[in-house]
């Protein structure tokens, strides 16, 4: 008999992760899709309410509207069943997305939807165009120190672990992030940043409790190549079975696994 012994990223690799796996290893999981413009994005009334009045034609449920002090504007459903979708029109960006979605085609189809609209109903070609954003984003609560449980579950084994060997030493400050070039002309990349929500100017008392969340976000973003037109509904397909792919084989086992396992330990104790 030949045993094989298999890596935990291996054997996770083995799973077909479902919006409802993440959501599982998390308080609340996010998905979501940003179209960065050169340009600032159209300003006048008409444009921004047809546009969002669209939206609202495909998603009826989509009734909260609201603009912030910065002139960003907001299109949801209501927040209080947790699960909820959601589009915005900041000045150079166009967000959409859902929370806790419980499969991943009803929230493609919306940011689908998103991209066909954006040409013709707010000017954005593929000349405006800076870059296309997927991200799988998750919060975990947890009311203790945020940095001593990300230093624990992802600097342990690093060079950076020997710093806590000293007398007296302890993190108060640690947010790590990671760009990655996923092609060959560095063009697609791939970044994974944890937050911190516990401030490093305010002491740290064991047992001090904040109502933020740890978040972990994995972002696919493509850049237009100069000798072709952008072809966002292309890349976007291309972008969310690459983050699919990376969330179950490199981020869930490597970063996710770990911080939900300290994460357990601590509330424990």
């Amino acid at each position: 008999m030949v045993i094989r012994v298999y890596s935990r990223s291996l054997l996770w690799s083995f799973f077909v992760m479902t919006p409802n796996s993440y959501s599982s290893l998390c308080d609340d999981f996010y998905l979501d899709m940003y179209i960065n413009t050169e340009l600032e994005l159209p300003t006048e009334r008409d444009t921004i309410l047809s546009f969002f009045e669209r939206i609202h034609k495909q998603y009826p449920s989509m009734g909260r509207f609201y603009r912030r002090e910065s002139n960003e504007y907001y299109l949801e459903e209501e927040r209080n069943t947790g699960q909820y979708r959601w589009v915005s029109l900041e000045i150079d960006r166009i967000g959409s997305g859902m929370v806790n979605p419980f499969d991943f085609d009803p929230a493609y189809n919306q940011d689908r939807l998103v991209l066909e609209l954006v040409p013709y109903m707010l000017g954005v070609n593929h000349l405006d165009i800076d870059s296309l954003d997927v991200t799988f984003a998750m919060d975990f609560d947890y009311a203790g120190n945020h940095d001593e449980v990300i230093a624990e579950a992802l600097l342990s084994q690093s060079a950076f672990s020997c710093l806590l060997d000293l007398p007296g030493a302890r993190p108060i400050g640690f947010s790590p992030s990671l760009i990655v070039a996923l092609s060959e002309d560095d063009r697609t990349q791939g970044r994974i940043s944890i937050d911190s929500k516990t401030s490093v100017y305010e002491p740290k008392k064991k047992g001090r409790c904040t109502e933020e969340a740890i978040s972990l976000s994995f972002t696919v973003r493509r850049y237009p190549a100069t000798d072709e037109k952008f072809d966002a509904l292309k890349s976007f397909a291309l972008q969310c079975r690459l983050a699919e792919e990376m969330m179950a084989e490199q981020i869930v086992p490597n970063f996710v696994q770990p911080l939900t396992e300290v994460i357990a330990q601590k509330r424990l104790t």
